[in-house]
């Protein structure tokens, strides 16, 4: 007997257009809040590549298609942002402003500390800088 498949981070969010929604309202809350300007300057004008870049390697990081690496192959997420100053001032900002997007959502709170946990994890191991 197969026991039936744990539904995945990507599924639970509720799949592609759910990804897209957090991922378009955190970067409009970086764009427009200038609590967020430490992170936002790291970025360029245009945000549009940015926002498909952090959906397709969330997509594959959530378990859902590996959009990231389909397209640019494995991320090396600290090599790509070594050309940042990222301390924890700059950790703290982005998940500050990923736990705003979630909640705006007013996603599942297990999800939601599950994603946070994570992505916490993730962004700690960006710091470049010791402070």
């Amino acid at each position: 007997m197969n026991t039936p498949a744990r539904p995945t981070p990507y599924d639970r969010l509720g799949g592609a257009d759910a990804l897209r929604t957090l991922v378009d309202r955190f970067y409009d809350l970086m764009d427009e809040d200038p609590d967020y300007y430490g992170i936002r300057k790291m970025h360029p004008a245009d945000l549009s590549t940015s926002r498909d870049k952090l959906f397709w390697f969330l997509s594959g990081w959530t378990g859902g298609p590996p959009e990231y690496v389909d397209r640019f192959g494995h991320p090396f997420l600290r090599r790509r942002h070594l050309p940042f100053a990222i301390g924890t001032a700059e950790r703290d900002q982005w998940m500050d402003c990923m736990r705003r997007a979630m909640r705006d959502m007013d996603l599942d709170a297990a999800l939601r500390q599950e994603l946070d946990t994570a992505l916490f994890q993730t962004a700690d191991f960006m710091r470049n800088q010791p402070q």
